[in-house]
């Protein structure tokens, strides 16, 4: 959407961009390839397996098609992007092969894992390699264009500071115009104030000027109308730029309705294949976990069961997607049961825990039956904890944007447990903190931060002071 700002489209910038559009599948099956002759295997180029592979990588190992975002975005994100990528690749690859039982069991198990492990490696140095000459062959293909801005504010500003720091995006922005004065916009010093807005016009007239930012409020439509009134002989690009920091924003994205241009301003991030790779990380791992700890999970239920009378599962009303009621599983670690109106948190010294499930409360193994719940759609490995429903109906009332952490599934785990906002939140001001973070989750998700909560998750058992 904002490729035109930057670069206009040449047919040379389409071939370049079609070239990284097939280069992993011709990446894949090249690696397929060496490692089917390494291990003395005949290639055949036409098999069904060949064809998969190379549908497959098509699909889902796309480099980045908008052009600045190849500039912009650290190289460290386009690895951790190959590398998910290529691990729900895997994941397709290993469910298409379990369903039809053909053809990519072709292949001996160990051509399959050695080049599993390779492709990725190389998949990287090639995105490197087509990024880096993507950026060299932009920045030597143009030159630098101007813009200005119409209005002083923070977004407009902010905009202005990233174009020039970025300054690969050959774009300077010469100034703004506002009607207010330098004094009164308290004028940062990078910023330069070329003028009112009525003097914009006539300045596109005599100056050179590529690119025009109008970055006034909503509630000026007027003024915005008529800068575009003086604007009409001007070949520059005119672009819209709304003060998105006046809202508290979650997952602000723009898009169209039947054509109709709207702007997300309180949306999930798992949309499109990121909630498709969610889920089928979700599920892939609770199945390896509970596969690895079965023995442990078969010896918990019997200290459980023999630790106290009462059920070994207990579960509890909570709310989940959207708000809608859930019922979640936990190794019962207390002599009551509550899911009422009124349900007290658990403290330190709480008379009502067991034994055993002191233990289990400790480690976070008593969490460990939301495995299931996992599978079944329930919720995630990572996401804002659940709440028993009566501590969601009194903090709904009390916490301003409480809500809003049910704009996706639950988690057993998540940013503020790893923060240390788990267990007894004893004051307002702890719950408060605890969903900040939830809601900075939904602002910042990404594949390599659940990882990283996943990895802080397993070392944080072991010190965790607050869980009792």
């Amino acid at each position: 959407m904002t490729q035109p700002v930057l670069f206009k489209q040449t047919f040379l910038i389409v071939l370049m961009t079609a070239a990284q559009a097939i280069t992993p599948a011709i990446v894949a099956i090249a690696s397929m390839y060496a490692t089917i002759v390494l291990f003395g295997s005949r290639f055949d180029p036409s098999s069904e397996a060949i064809v998969i592979v190379g549908v497959v990588c098509l699909a889902l190992v796309q480099m980045p098609r908008e052009l600045n975002e190849q500039l912009t975005s650290p190289r460290m994100s386009a690895v951790v992007d190959v590398i998910f990528r290529w691990f729900l690749v895997l994941g397709v690859l290993l469910a298409i092969g379990y369903i039809t039982k053909s053809p990519l069991q072709a292949y001996p198990r160990r051509i399959f894992l050695t080049w599993a492990a390779l492709t990725p490696l190389a998949l990287i140095v090639t995105t490197l390699l087509m990024h880096e000459l993507m950026r060299r062959f932009l920045i030597r293909a143009f030159d630098m264009r101007s813009a200005i801005i119409a209005g002083y504010n923070h977004s407009s500003l902010e905009l202005a500071r990233r174009m020039q720091k970025n300054q690969s995006m050959r774009l300077e922005v010469k100034g703004f115009f506002d009607d207010r004065s330098p004094e009164r916009l308290a004028m940062e010093p990078d910023g330069v104030l070329l003028g009112p807005l009525s003097a914009l016009g006539e300045y596109v007239k005599q100056h050179r000027t590529d690119v025009i930012f109008i970055a006034l409020p909503i509630r000026h439509v007027k003024r915005v109308m008529n800068l575009l009134d003086d604007l009409r002989d001007t070949t520059a690009s005119i672009y819209y730029v709304p003060d998105i920091f006046v809202f508290d924003l979650i997952q602000a994205r723009s898009g169209e309705i039947f054509g109709i241009p709207v702007v997300a301003m309180c949306e999930t991030p798992f949309y499109g294949y990121r909630g498709v790779a969610k889920r089928i990380t979700d599920i892939s791992l609770s199945l390896i976990i509970l596969l690895l700890l079965l023995p442990l999970l078969a010896l918990i239920a019997i200290l459980v069961k023999v630790s106290s009378p009462g059920p070994i599962i207990f579960k509890q009303r909570r709310y989940g997607l959207d708000g809608q009621e859930i019922a979640i599983y936990k190794f019962r670690t207390m002599r009551v049961t509550e899911d009422g109106p009124r349900i007290r948190q658990a403290s330190r010294g709480d008379d009502r825990i067991t034994r055993i499930g002191a233990l289990l409360r400790r480690t976070s193994l008593d969490e460990l039956p939301q495995l299931i719940n996992v599978l079944q759609g329930r919720m995630s490995l990572v996401g804002p904890r659940p709440h028993a429903i009566a501590h969601n109906e009194e903090y709904r009332k009390l916490i301003k944007g409480y809500m809003v952490r049910h704009k996706v599934l639950p988690g057993i785990t998540g940013l503020a447990q790893v923060n240390g906002f788990r267990g007894e939140t004893a004051q307002l001001e702890e719950m408060e903190a605890r969903v900040n973070y939830d809601l900075d989750y939904l602002r910042h998700w990404t594949p390599m931060l659940d990882i990283k909560i996943i990895l802080l998750t397993v070392v944080r058992i072991f010190r965790d002071d607050k869980a009792y």
